[in-house]
């Protein structure tokens, strides 16, 4: 069965008329192809509904502030924390509204601890990133977040299977050393592979002693996929479009042992002919020496988020991806 999904963002304002669509789209999937809807992010929101306030907003006693610079550490939790604790809160009834009863499977998204680490500032000085002890600490604090979260998903929605996407789209810029200090002189030093896979690895084994399946998406050229592996991903969902050989070679020995790749092969501008991903993916595929079959061990998604487009650009775009997965499902059989 080939998987059909998104990444997460999402445009607009109204979480209850995006659940809608995304969950219409993708609960009534055709014949070989299971849909994973998800909880969509709006970031057009405000501050608090970006990717990084959102995740910002699970630490757990690590209250954050929004600022000039962005997020910052500090002492006590400000108004902007608590209208993320707000959004969050609409979020989760909505979820609860829109999903009773659900038995299928179900997606979450947060920031992976990376990517918050180069967003978020310490409280008197440079990004977190830039300290390894407080990068751990960002990072346990994230998983404890998510692993309340993802028990307070289960609790709404018992019957729901829950998958949890860790979006790391800075981590290559952090790994290559290219993630610059608060006067921009200098960048910040990059962590060793072990390092880099223990601090994801903290959340993404957080999130499966909650009960959930896990998947980290990178959009980013160059994702480090032996690394996302060794972190425990389950899944990876990475832009096809931007792989070099290099990267497609390293996704065939992951597909190879058992990790299922979410090949972002759809525009986010405009919905893609399904002939054109299966061409990509077929092509490739063949190239790399895989059997035509596992094909069908796919997931199918946009090359990364759809806040950038229009509420109907996402929804035709949606319909696309559960298209292009129906035809990848019909070409494993031939």
């Amino acid at each position: 069965m080939v998987l059909a999904s998104g990444i997460g963002s999402w445009p607009g304002t109204d979480v209850r008329a995006a659940l809608r669509v995304v969950r219409d789209a993708l609960t009534e999937a055709p014949e070989g192809v299971t849909g994973l809807p998800y909880l969509p992010e709006l970031p057009a929101r405000g501050p608090g509904a970006d990717m990084v306030g959102r995740a910002a907003g699970l630490l757990v006693d690590l209250p954050v502030d929004l600022q000039p610079q962005g997020w910052r550490l500090v002492d006590h939790p400000g108004r902007d924390a608590e209208r993320t604790t707000s959004l969050w809160r609409q979020d989760l009834d909505e979820l609860a509204e829109a999903f009773d009863g659900w038995t299928g499977r179900l997606k979450l998204q947060v920031t992976g601890p990376w990517t918050l680490a180069a967003s978020v500032w310490l409280p008197l000085g440079d990004r977190v990133l830039s300290d390894a002890g407080a990068t751990r600490d960002l990072a346990e604090s994230l998983a404890e977040g998510v692993r309340t979260h993802v028990s307070e998903v289960a609790r709404l929605l018992p019957g729901a299977s829950l998958t949890l996407q860790v979006d790391e789209p800075s981590l290559p810029a952090v790994l290559a050393g290219h993630v610059r200090s608060d006067s921009g002189y200098r960048v910040l030093p990059a962590p060793d592979t072990s390092q880099a896979e223990h601090v994801l690895g903290t959340v993404l084994s957080a999130a499966r002693d909650a009960g959930a399946t896990t998947a980290v998406h990178c959009c980013a050229e160059e994702p480090p996929v032996a690394l996302l592996r060794g972190a425990g991903a389950e899944a990876l969902a990475l832009d096809v479009t931007r792989l070099r050989t290099r990267e497609w070679d390293a996704v065939a020995e992951a597909v190879e042992a058992g990790t299922t790749l979410w090949a972002g092969a759809l525009s986010t501008s405009r919905p893609t002919a399904y002939g054109q991903v299966v061409e990509t993916l077929g092509t490739r595929w063949h190239e790399l020496g895989l059997p035509p079959a596992t094909l069908a061990d796919l997931g199918v998604t946009p090359a990364c988020g759809l806040a950038g487009a229009t509420p109907t650009t996402a929804r035709d775009i949606t319909a696309a991806t559960v298209e292009a997965a129906r035809a990848l499902a019909e070409e494993a059989l031939r």
